[in-house]
């Protein structure tokens, strides 16, 4: 069975601006289209491939459809023979534009990429070093890159599927606290007592001094957020335990 496409493209790029473009984007044409059930995946990646060619399209989003086939099953004989079968109608010059990139997706040749490695190419900031500095405060595998170390520093935090750290507060006396503000994936948050809150792109949460709370990753995705270090007094950080299997396990 195919799993169920999720596209958010639509509205990282254009929500605000085009709003209903977004909508149609992430939620007709993928979400709908691209999930109904009397053709398979496969199949609608071929025709895709197909249309975008026929119509004369070589840039960025052919390139990303044909990644797609490829990731749903299309081997490289059988893009070949598609694009030789399509040239024969829709032209010659249209085969070889099509062919130039395709023999880069099916290249190989090259080293194949790690989970990580794909996660990384789908957001802005760099993912930097495996966090080890601070591995026993977490459950699973996170990754930390500064941002800004000067006037307001800010890091990157980057959390593997399952991923998230311990209870922790931060102290002050006055002002402190922290901010966060995903930039990919998808992850929680939340304070002692109160529901975790969802966290995806665009999502910002501040979190108060001396609030005991916790964040990472959802038990199926990748997340990234900036942690933004809020400036206070006699300030510094208290790590407590681990957050529970059961109680991460209820989030949905």
């Amino acid at each position: 069975m195919d799993e169920k496409i999720v596209q958010t493209a639509g509205r990282q790029a254009l929500g605000e601006f085009a709003p209903m473009f977004a909508h149609l984007n992430d939620d007709v044409l993928f979400g709908e289209v691209w999930n109904e059930k009397a053709i398979s995946h496969k199949t609608k990646c071929i025709v895709t491939v197909v249309s975008l060619m026929a119509s004369g399209i070589t840039d960025s989003s052919l390139v990303y459809h044909l990644q797609n086939a490829k990731a749903h099953g299309v081997t490289k004989e059988e893009i070949a023979a598609i694009i030789t079968h399509a040239t024969m109608y829709v032209g010659w010059p249209k085969g070889w534009a099509v062919f130039r990139l395709a023999k880069d997706v099916w290249n190989e040749s090259a080293p194949a990429q790690t989970e990580l490695e794909k996660y990384a190419a789908t957001i802005f900031f760099p993912v930097g070093k495996p966090n080890d500095a601070y591995a026993k405060y977490f459950t699973g595998k996170s990754y930390l890159v500064p941002v800004s170390t000067e006037q307001v520093p800010v890091f990157n935090v980057t959390f593997e599927p399952g991923c998230r750290n311990n209870w922790h507060v931060h102290h002050a006396t006055s002002g402190g606290g922290q901010m966060l503000i995903c930039v990919g994936g998808r992850g929680w948050y939340q304070e002692w007592g109160k529901p975790a809150v969802a966290m995806t792109p665009g999502t910002v949460v501040n979190i108060p001094a001396n609030v005991k709370h916790w964040h990472g990753a959802a038990a199926d995705s990748w997340f990234s957020h900036l942690a933004v270090e809020v400036k206070g007094e006699n300030a510094g950080n208290e790590w407590l335990e681990p957050v529970s299997d059961a109680d991460y396990g209820a989030l949905k």
